[in-house]
């Protein structure tokens, strides 16, 4: 079986491909970069999505070296996310389902990021650290749903550090501004005390995003030191959380995934963590854990062959498309 992916919930625009033996065949991402010093603007993103998905779908067929009539099986991302780009993923699967006459499947975005990493990192049952642009959760497996163990109360992770960035003035065509960050933090020699901020299993960032904003327009510190000591901060407080979801859950491994994945540094602390429960950790490659369409195709192809199908009418998106709203049936004898 073949199964190609339409991932388009946010900034970037992801067209994957793969077989059900796991033989990933095409990887193709397009994104939307806003005018500098700006955030996404979800029309705009969408307008960027709708221009290039076409020419997307043609180089993901030509990098798999098959034609459109070879694919079994069309996965979309049903959300969450920004409904505008949600809604030109939705569309243009609706009409590739149709042209070639292809099953066609809604799925979640989180957990496709969770079932990727299980198949790339050979885990079995990790608690994962979902962070990204939009997206900060600790998930893990538990009576037949993946269940959200802690989350952001307001702006994602990643939306912090970028707001950050600009804030600073940081930029850099060849890096994310996560990356920019990262590499700015590395040259930050002084820890400056900020909020941390954690609530029950939960996490805030807006206020920590507020303080050192302020701290910038002062100009009391360097940028380098508030990149270092922003970094420390919101990462100590995610890797809090998640290893109270593994101690709690009783789980040996854990995962983190998403575009702030490829972090070093969170990557560094959240292996310390893992191993002094002894348990098993994995950071996944980038071109993985940044939103892809090669884990919504992999989803899709997982629904499937356990018996979901999806009807044409059951196809709108929902940009607050919770992991806990789908009945995990692949993986019930888990």
């Amino acid at each position: 079986m073949i199964s190609i992916g339409i991932e388009s919930s946010a900034d970037k625009l992801g067209i994957g491909i793969i077989t059900n033996k796991g033989d990933i065949l095409a990887n193709v991402k397009k994104t939307y970069k806003p005018p500098h010093g700006s955030g996404i603007h979800p029309r705009e993103a969408a307008e960027f999505h709708s221009m290039n998905i076409a020419d997307a779908i043609g180089k993901a067929l030509k990098e798999a070296k098959i034609s459109s009539e070879m694919i079994d099986l069309v996965s979309f991302t049903k959300g969450p996310g920004l409904g505008p780009c949600l809604r030109v993923g939705a569309v243009a699967a609706r009409t590739l389902s149709l042209a070639i006459n292809k099953p066609l499947i809604a799925v979640n975005h989180p957990i496709a990021h969770v079932e990727i990493g299980r198949y790339v990192g050979n885990l079995e049952d990790p608690v994962v650290l979902y962070v990204s642009g939009g997206n900060t959760q600790i998930i893990a497996y538990s009576e037949g749903r993946y269940r959200v163990f802690g989350e952001t109360l307001d702006i994602p992770v990643g939306n912090c550090l970028d707001v950050f960035g600009r804030n600073a003035g940081l930029s850099d065509s060849k890096h994310p501004m996560g990356r920019v960050v990262e590499l700015e933090a590395l040259k930050g020699k002084k820890y400056i005390s900020i909020p941390y901020v954690i609530k029950g299993m939960d996490v805030s960032f807006s206020g920590i995003l507020t303080h050192v904003s302020k701290l910038l327009q002062n100009g009391s510190h360097t940028i380098q030191d508030l990149s270092f000591s922003l970094q420390e901060t919101v990462f100590a407080m995610l890797v809090e959380v998640t290893e109270r979801a593994l101690a709690h859950t009783k789980k040996n491994e854990v995962m983190v995934t998403g575009g702030v994945a490829s972090n070093n540094r969170l990557k560094e602390m959240l292996e310390c963590m893992a191993s002094s429960h002894d348990a098993r950790f994995k950071g996944l490659n980038a071109d993985l854990a940044i939103d892809n369409g090669v884990m919504i195709a992999w989803l899709g192809i997982l629904m499937f062959q356990s018996g979901i199908r999806t009807k044409i009418e059951d196809t709108l998106v929902d940009q607050h498309f919770r992991p806990e709203d789908v009945e995990v049936v692949w993986r019930e004898s888990a």
